[in-house]
């Protein structure tokens, strides 16, 4: 079965560590679906690309074509990684605003695997307070286990990376047993069958 992860990294910079850990992540679900015997496709936002066409959407109330289709992505995906750096305690405000962009409805009952980046582990309550809350709030299927990494998860011998890569392992096996166990998702065209203009008038 052919299979999509859409994975959304909102780093501000490139090469970022939260990139990094996107990345990561994404290989880590692609080999435990391929372990499954599903083919990936695996795309990848850069939320940093769209910032412009972000801010112009929240402000029009609609999309530019090109972030329409990301956003369309998102919500046709199996599953989502959803990674951010830590700013000022929360998730910066680029991925808030990627969130807010998508239907009500587009993560409903999809398996997401949530994921930060920061300064120091001290930060690593983010994703309990604030990015676990806000997918829940959008009936998203929230992997039970979070993955943050700090400089020292990188650059602090090989037993902090191997924390690290058994924290993405565990993540990543959970959203893709998520993923399994599901149908393809469908998406629903509100154009696909419209309101009469005769009734419209009528106020119906």
């Amino acid at each position: 079965m052919n299979r999509t992860l859409v994975v959304v990294s909102a780093g501000l910079r490139l090469p970022s560590s939260t990139r990094m850990l996107a990345d990561r992540l994404a290989d880590a679900a692609r080999h435990e679906l391929e372990q499954l015997g599903a083919q990936i496709d695996v795309s990848i936002v850069e939320v940093r690309d769209h910032a412009h066409e972000l801010v112009n959407h929240l402000l029009a109330g609609y999309p530019s074509p090109e972030l329409g289709q990301v956003l369309d992505t998102v919500a046709r995906a199996d599953g989502l990684i959803a990674v951010t750096p830590t700013f000022t305690a929360s998730y910066n405000g680029l991925f808030k605003m990627f969130f807010d962009s998508l239907d009500d409805a587009a993560l409903v009952d999809k398996p997401v695997l949530i994921a930060a980046t920061g300064g120091t582990g001290r930060h690593s309550l983010i994703l309990e307070h604030a990015l676990r809350p806000m997918f829940t709030y959008l009936h998203a299927v929230v992997a039970p286990t979070a993955v943050f990494a700090a400089p020292e998860d990188w650059g602090g011998g090989d037993a902090a990376q191997g924390s690290l890569v058994s924290r993405i392992q565990r993540a990543a096996r959970e959203l893709t047993l998520e993923v399994d166990r599901r149908d393809m998702p469908t998406v629903k065209d509100p154009y696909d069958n419209p309101m009469p203009f005769d009734r419209m008038l009528l106020g119906e």
